[in-house]
């Protein structure tokens, strides 16, 4: 205890930062385990988040029944090259491509948690806008996009 009654305590763990490194994804393609409800989701009726998520992104949410047609789905080529080009993210086609073909749960699941993420990150940070605007933002945090 110090002088004045109150003790001193170290922060040996920092906490998360809220902003983004300029250009990448805020979590990685095989962090599910950040939003275990969403994974839940996903996995129980993948065809049914994918259209929540596709709504969430201001899309119809009807486009990801188009990813059974052919061999690339282009609903995640669009919602990912989306969310990208919103955000600033880097990649490119090719790698929405890789993607969407080859790990097409985790990347829907990838973009569900950065939409949330990003909406979390201006409603902490846009002090000046309306109550209700900003409590409809943080209420995405920890539930799914509906």
């Amino acid at each position: 205890m110090d002088s004045s009654g109150m003790s001193r305590r170290v922060v040996q763990v920092q906490p998360e930062s809220r902003d983004h490194e300029a250009g990448q994804w805020s979590t990685g393609l095989c962090e599910c385990h950040k939003d275990i409800g969403d994974c839940c989701f996903a996995l129980c009726c993948l065809p049914v988040f994918t259209c929540k998520v596709t709504s969430a992104v201001g899309a119809c949410p009807c486009l990801p029944l188009l990813d059974c047609i052919g061999c690339v789905p282009p609903a995640a080529l669009a919602m990912r090259a989306s969310v990208r080009e919103r955000y600033g993210i880097q990649g490119s086609v090719w790698s929405d491509c890789l993607y969407g073909c080859c790990c097409y749960p985790l990347s829907w699941l990838q973009i569900s948690r950065e939409l949330k993420r990003r909406a979390a990150t201006h409603a902490s940070s846009s002090s000046s806008s309306s109550s209700a605007r900003s409590t409809a933002l943080t209420s995405l945090q920890g539930a799914h996009l509906v």
